[in-house]
């Protein structure tokens, strides 16, 4: 206990503290705290929405899928982006037009939300971290993930730690209900579809290869053991393998969390790559996920949000089902109607993935399903309802905002 109240003590771990994080020498899941505190004093951020990412670079891919979406919100309600890593505000900056800023502490979020016209705070992700945005009762809270899946994160139970969640459409709200207890799924969810498909269309580049192309897109490890749905090292290799065996063509996009939690599949990826690249294969690692799609006839994939974003090509896909015992998904229809591939089964993907080319018995179901995961997906539709959606919410915000002011002393509201 004395040497915990050590002052000398207490000002060494402070400047250890500032050295590892001045030098970046911090962990990379672990945000470096290297804030604009000290500039924010006595200022207030512009426009009504924040968008709070206190992550690390690593699950900056999460962010990235939103950016289309948040610079139109912007030119509508003027958006700024609050990080608690300075690195990943960087990377950010260089990347977008939307306003960032670094907040280390806690205090200073909290004080700068009440003094600015923030009416809406919106997150990608249920980073435990988030709580010091949460704890702002000025503002509506909004969680938008980073894509619909039947992963179990789907239906976590922190979502109820957000006022409404956008979500793609009416399956996620079905699957909710089904799975996640004393949460009022039709209340408190918000259909906008997939705004960043309207805003992220880019021109595709003209397909060079004649021959039928089968895109390998396997999710990472997942934090826990029931969320483990990655099928690189126990379906990977012999399923690929199989594929060019049948004379298929094969495109690999590794996840960007491949291996940061499980060593041996940063193994599996680095001699998956050397497979591909020695048969002639492509590595997608830095090319949009549309151009992977318009050069691809059919998709493997694990349980993951890739599969509804598959969906409205209408061309068939395989989803791999986990090895690990311990996984459990979050089941809604198109698990049931697609074919699912066991790693036991991986040596016959190739057989399996060319009789769906030449014969796609599920191909009217799963069009069917695109409105009931997607909603309306004529061009702009999405993105519209994304828009008018944070409209209504922060007009909301402003009545009940108004209600409590009224007969509450502002000062015990922070």
């Amino acid at each position: 206990m004395a040497a915990r109240g050590n002052p000398l003590k207490r000002r060494v771990r402070s400047l250890g503290g500032k050295v590892l994080r001045r030098f970046r020498l911090l962990p990379g899941g672990m945000p470096d705290g290297i804030g604009d505190d000290a500039a924010l004093a006595d200022k207030t951020l512009d426009g009504e929405v924040i968008l709070y990412f206190p992550d690390t670079m690593d699950s900056l891919y999460q962010l990235r899928s939103w950016y289309g979406p948040l610079e139109e919100l912007h030119g509508a309600q003027g958006v700024t982006v609050v990080c608690m890593d300075s690195r990943t505000a960087a990377a950010i900056r260089t990347e977008t037009s939307l306003p960032v800023v670094t907040i280390a502490l806690d205090a200073t979020l909290d004080a700068i939300i009440l003094r600015s016209d923030t009416k809406l705070v919106l997150y990608v992700n249920y980073n435990p971290l988030n709580t010091a945005a949460l704890r702002s009762r000025s503002a509506i809270h909004v969680s938008l993930l980073h894509g619909d899946s039947d992963k179990v994160v789907s239906v976590s139970n922190q979502i109820k730690a957000y006022d409404y969640s956008f979500v793609a459409g009416q399956a996620a709200i079905d699957r909710l209900e089904r799975y996640t207890t004393l949460f009022d799924a039709p209340a408190r969810c918000i259909p906008v579809g997939r705004p960043s498909l309207d805003t992220d269309r880019r021109e595709i580049t003209p397909r060079q290869d004649p021959r039928p192309t089968v895109l390998y897109a396997p999710t990472w490890e997942g934090g826990q053991s029931s969320a483990a749905y990655s099928s690189l090292a126990t379906h990977g290799e012999a399923a690929v393998r199989a594929l060019l065996a049948e004379g298929l063509q094969v495109i690999y996009r590794p996840h960007p969390l491949t291996g940061v939690r499980v060593p041996a599949l940063g193994e599996a990826d680095g001699a998956l790559r050397d497979l591909i690249t020695a048969e002639g294969g492509r590595i997608s690692t830095d090319r949009p996920l549309q151009q992977d799609f318009a050069d691809a006839d059919l998709i493997l994939c694990d349980v993951s949000a890739v599969t509804g974003d598959w969906l409205p090509t209408g061309k068939p896909m395989i989803i791999t089902r986990s090895a690990d015992p311990d996984s459990r998904d979050a089941g809604t229809e198109l698990l049931r109607t697609v074919p699912r591939l066991d790693a036991a089964g991986a040596a016959d993907a190739g057989r399996l993935a060319r009789s769906l080319l030449e014969h796609d018995p599920q191909h009217e179901e799963r069009i069917e399903l695109i409105e009931y995961y997607l909603g309306d997906i004529t061009p702009g539709a999405s993105l519209q309802r994304f828009l008018d959606a944070c409209r209504r919410l922060a007009a909301r915000r402003d009545e009940l905002w108004e209600r409590i002011s009224s007969s509450t002393d502002l000062g015990d509201l922070g």
